[in-house]
């Protein structure tokens, strides 16, 4: 049996990369692909209680490399029970985040070393690297004006994590570091303009995933 694809979705606070992988994995099913919809921190048991540290307003401050530890251990529990997994039995994997979240979050924005990141990425996630790379790029006011309204249709008990709740600043940088890593690895990643109605960004990860996955090309 062939090996299944992996797919991933990166993007800011409020860039709709929620609503892509759902939209993406009920595509391909209807097309007769095994798809299965997963998302970082999370996917395994283990990694959803990690998850919900990360999460939780009430998880005191720490730093950028603790934060990475946790998400990276989160990450290889997810890979050997989950993702792994999937590929081998030729499932197709549509992640909603991933390891570029943390080389961004705790990176770029968080100021934690490149070359630390990449020895947690040797020692975690190679070889099982994406084989195609979604970033949803949006201005951080408009996606956390998102955010803000669906915390208001969640209804008066929605907090916002910890990671919506940081200073402006931060949000750039996370754009920044994405627009980097799209910029650097142009044959995985293609950047996105997430102020696009849903249908029309659905309509443009469609044709990607035909182009690169579907035709043989990747």
């Amino acid at each position: 049996m062939a090996l299944g694809k992996f797919i991933t979705f990166e993007g800011g606070e409020g860039s709709g990369k929620s609503t892509q992988t759902r939209l993406l994995a009920e595509r391909l099913k209807s097309r007769g692909i095994d798809a299965l919809l997963t998302r970082e921190p999370g996917g395994s048991p283990f990694a959803e209680r990690v998850r919900a540290l990360l999460l939780d307003p009430a998880t005191p401050s720490h730093a950028a490399l603790s934060e990475a530890l946790l998400f990276y251990a989160a990450r290889a529990d997810h890979l050997d029970k989950t993702i792994r997994p999937a590929l081998a039995a030729g499932r197709w994997i549509i992640c909603d985040r991933f390891s570029d979240s943390t080389r961004v979050y705790q990176g770029a924005a968080g100021g934690l070393r490149t070359e630390v990141l990449d020895a947690l990425e040797r020692l975690v996630v190679i070889p099982t690297c994406p084989h195609l790379t979604f970033i949803l790029d949006l201005p951080p006011a408009e996606g956390l004006a998102r955010v803000r309204a669906r915390g208001r249709l969640a209804g008066e008990g929605a907090t916002a994590d910890p990671f919506e709740r940081r200073d402006p600043s931060f949000h750039e940088n996370l754009r920044k570091g994405y627009a980097a890593i799209a910029k650097a690895e142009p044959q995985r990643c293609a950047l996105l303009d997430a102020g696009k109605p849903t249908n029309v960004v659905a309509a443009e990860i469609w044709a990607l995933v035909e182009q690169r996955l579907l035709s043989g090309e990747c």
